[in-house]
């Protein structure tokens, strides 16, 4: 029989993907959380927005709020005060990182258009590809990133 390398197995592309993915992550981060150079999460988008209007929805510095290291911004007064009340319902899932390249061991950046809410919860991902990868096997891949996630988080804060 014949072995094959997990390279060969897995696919060169896939390899090469999370290789990139893993060079693109940004490199300012508070805490263990995703944030742009000027420390905000998830790309200014307002994490809100994706559960009570079902959508990406940019939002402004007007509307900014600063919860565990990093600065939140909102579409709405009535968003930033939901927020406020309750982070830990409205915070996206590992820190706002790639929730595949969790489950794979590794941090990556996000398109704030590549999202889920599963379960209550909020899970960003790369690209809609890499999304696309995700939502084959979401309770799968909630597994393994929740299980990987106390070993990748301290990375995010080096």
């Amino acid at each position: 029989m014949k072995r094959h390398s997990v390279i060969s197995r897995a696919g060169m592309p896939v390899v090469a993907l999370l290789l990139i993915m893993t060079a693109w992550i940004g490199s300012a981060q508070a805490g263990a959380y995703n944030v742009t150079d000027q420390g905000v999460a998830i790309k200014g988008a307002d994490p809100v927005a994706y559960f009570n209007q079902g959508k990406h929805v940019k939002g402004s510095p007007d509307f900014a709020h600063e919860w565990d290291g990093a600065t939140w911004h909102f579409s709405s007064a009535e968003n930033r005060q939901a927020f406020a009340d309750n982070p830990e319902k409205y915070a996206p899932q590992y820190g706002g990182w790639c929730a595949y390249a969790a489950a794979r061991g590794s941090l990556a950046g996000i398109d704030p258009d590549a999202w889920a809410v599963h379960e209550g919860k909020l899970y960003l991902n790369f690209n809609k590809s890499i999304q696309a990868r995700w939502q084959k096997d979401v309770p799968g891949e909630i597994a393994r990133a929740d299980a990987n996630w106390p070993k990748i988080m301290p990375k995010a804060t080096n």
